[in-house]
């Protein structure tokens, strides 16, 4: 097995964050389709859409982290993707009507091109590997994206919903074919960037939410229901950030002593990535209530209300289960009154379902900040990036049957 020393923290540079500002618009575009279409197919449609903006994040920031920023050939990627990515994200309000073709081709320029790309810089034996796989994993949906852009309607998205089942499969598997597959332990990997580089997207992701309350009360009628539910808001926000940002130093310092770095990371871009689609729920929910916070809130609104907060937490709950053989019994409790409260309330006014909703995030956050750091069991896996090992006994038993690889 090749090792390659990497540092495991690199700085995030400038044109990274420049990067990023692509999907600051994304974000904004994806919650204001949900908004515009708070439907079982409008949500099947945003989650689709969600899912391919994400994985053009993901795949570039994984690039970047083994080929960093600084390299001149890194930023011209960078740059490249980041036009194409304009074009996509602006393509969202439109990509199951007139602008489908924008979005498939830019994507597609996006995830090939990109992937082509990281097998002419260079790359170690085992990622060179590695990506010649992926590529293949690629390659194989592009016709039912394709001919998904060719129909209209309940088809396309159907067969965009076919080509992302075979797009998860491949993250979820790292990217394995018949008699080839990546054993990653032990294989360097900057994992501290992606780290980063993961806390930073889900900023653009609380920052949306920020921004849609934000929006809301300049646009509602200043009046002492609308005060309250842009505090029951920002307030629930808060207690979101809270529980992912929280105690991330120890975060960092576990993930400089795991054995299988790039492993672990895979599992918190997976995480990450329903974690983030929770934050967009979330800011959909709460403009929804600040509207019309005396409307009954009703099946929608409370599903948006009290499933974006499970969304969000559910990832990261997985996690920590996964990584440390750890689930975290508060969570459990808090995922339970939420599924309750959620049930219960549908009747009520919206104001009051969004102060019970925001009262289960904003208990969670308080008691799990009140347990001893020492305590095993009140870790925050802040940062559904969370990189850490387990107990050696633990990781020898997971060795063998870890996929290892790129997202």
């Amino acid at each position: 097995m090749e090792s390659t020393s990497v540092p495991a923290r690199r700085e995030v540079t400038p044109l990274e964050l420049f990067f990023d500002l692509v999907y600051v618009f994304a974000i904004g575009q994806l919650s204001h389709q949900l908004l515009a279409h708070p439907t079982w197919t409008g949500a099947a449609q945003t989650l689709v859409l969600y899912l391919a903006v994400y994985a053009a994040w993901a795949y570039t920031t994984w690039a970047v982290t083994l080929v960093p920023a600084e390299d001149p050939r890194t930023r011209r990627m960078l740059l490249a993707v980041m036009f194409l990515g304009l074009f996509m994200n602006a393509a969202i309000p439109r990509a199951f009507g007139d602008a489908g073709w924008v979005f498939v081709a830019t994507f597609l320029l996006i995830h090939l091109g990109r992937t082509v790309w990281l097998l002419t810089v260079g790359l170690d034996r085992v990622n060179q590997e590695h990506f010649r796989r992926v590529l293949v994993w690629f390659v194989a949906p592009t016709p039912l994206w394709v001919t998904g852009a060719a129909v209209d309607g309940g088809a396309r998205l159907a067969w965009w919903a076919a080509a992302l089942l075979i797009e998860l499969a491949g993250t979820w598997t790292a990217h394995p074919l018949p008699g080839r597959r990546l054993e990653s332990r032990q294989v360097g990997f900057a994992g501290g960037h992606l780290l980063e580089r993961g806390r930073l997207f889900v900023i653009i992701a609380l920052g949306e939410t920020v921004m849609t309350t934000g929006t809301a009360l300049t646009a509602a009628p200043y009046e002492p229901m609308t005060l309250l539910t842009s505090g029951v808001a920002l307030t629930g926000t808060v207690a979101l950030f809270w529980l992912f940002f929280s105690r991330s130093e120890r975060v960092v310092r576990h993930f400089q002593r795991t054995e299988d770095p790039m492993r672990a990371a895979r599992s918190g871009v997976i995480s990450l990535m329903a974690s983030v689609a929770g934050l967009i729920v979330v800011a959909v929910a709460d403009e929804r209530v600040i509207a019309h916070p005396l409307e009954h809130a009703g099946v929608t609104t409370n599903l948006l209300l009290f499933g974006g907060p499970a969304l969000y937490l559910v990832p990261q709950a997985w996690h920590g289960a996964t990584l440390f053989d750890d689930l975290l019994r508060s969570r459990l409790l808090a995922l339970s009154a939420l599924v309750i409260g959620c049930a219960v309330t549908t009747t009520a006014p919206a104001y009051l379902s969004a102060v019970i909703a925001a009262a289960i995030v904003v208990a969670l956050a308080v008691f799990e900040e009140s347990r001893p750091a020492g305590d095993a069991r009140a870790r925050v896996y802040a940062g559904t990036v969370t990189v850490t090992g387990a107990g050696r006994g633990l990781r020898r038993a997971r060795v063998a049957r870890s996929k290892g690889g790129a997202p």
